[in-house]
């Protein structure tokens, strides 16, 4: 196990298989740059994906859209139900 973890750090994907059926990938984090400690630890436990990439400048130039607080609120509400 640590040969693989040892690929892993060294930036390489690790596929996790099955009797030959892939059911997993192992993947560094590279983009944890600015990150803190909360962050990585959602990240470990699958609560949180990491950025695979900056956004690029042109993405902050962009005009925000304009939601309603009502229609906003109203969106995270149902989306909470439905788990």
């Amino acid at each position: 196990m640590s040969r693989y973890l040892h690929e892993v750090r060294e930036g390489e994907d690790l596929l996790i298989r099955d009797r030959n059926l892939p059911i997993a990938k192992i993947v560094p984090l590279t983009s944890a740059d600015g990150l803190d400690a909360d962050d990585l630890a959602l990240a470990a436990a699958g609560q949180l994906r990491l950025p695979e990439a900056r956004l690029p400048s042109s993405f902050w130039a962009m005009p925000a859209p304009r939601v309603s607080v009502k229609r906003a609120v109203a969106a995270v509400t149902a989306i909470r139900e439905e788990e």
